[in-house]
């Protein structure tokens, strides 16, 4: 469930312009942020952008492309993850489908380390909000999609979901655990916390 929070005043999280704000869903890889994000989409009637299908629409290429094209190098994904999230800022009352890693950098190792500047520019975009699963289901499930790009030579996917999870608890403003099959009560729960419906009588 969603953590308490303190109340919210108007229907939709508005920015100090009185524009309506994004609203950025992360997580790792295979918990169903494209899917709570659709969902969401038809209860809000708010559109959805997928930070990955803007890169691949930046680029002409899928991102598994994209980064064998460069030779597995995830920087030059990261960075574009940073441009269009740009882009984005200049946008409002959208549903942002985040991709896994949009909460890391590469360092000068090739290690992932937390990105403070597109953690940075999501925050200010609107609410960052964490979809929550269980790590070795979610890597089994990446694990088994071929269409899904190795993330690093020698690491795990479940050395990597652990090394990423503080990085989207600090990023995060709202949190909610994501279980199996329930992502359209996970739907109907953000449209309530953020007041994305029009009020009952």
């Amino acid at each position: 469930m969603v953590a308490a929070e303190p109340a919210v005043h108007s229907r939709r999280p508005r920015n100090r312009q009185g524009a309506g704000v994004n609203i950025n869903l992360i997580g790792m890889r295979g918990v169903g942020k494209s899917n709570v994000a659709r969902r969401l989409s038809v209860i809000a009637k708010m559109p959805v952008m997928s930070t990955d299908a803007l890169v691949e629409y930046e680029t002409g290429r899928t991102v598994a492309e994209f980064v064998a094209d460069h030779g597995g190098d995830w920087r030059p994904f990261r960075d574009l993850e940073y441009h269009v999230l740009g882009k984005l800022a200049a946008m409002d009352g959208l549903i942002i489908d985040c991709g896994g890693g949009i909460v890391v950098d590469l360092g000068p190792d090739g290690d992932e380390i937390y990105s403070e500047r597109k953690v940075r520019r999501m925050r200010a975009i609107g609410p960052v909000v964490w979809l929550q699963g269980d790590i070795e289901r979610l890597a089994a499930k990446s694990a088994a999609d071929p269409a899904r790009p190795s993330l690093h030579a020698s690491r795990t996917a479940i050395e990597i979901m652990e090394r990423r999870r503080p990085w989207y608890e600090h990023a995060a403003d709202h949190r909610v655990f994501v279980h199996q099959g329930m992502r359209q009560a996970v739907a109907e729960e953000l449209a309530l916390k953020f007041r994305l419906t029009e009020p009952t009588d």
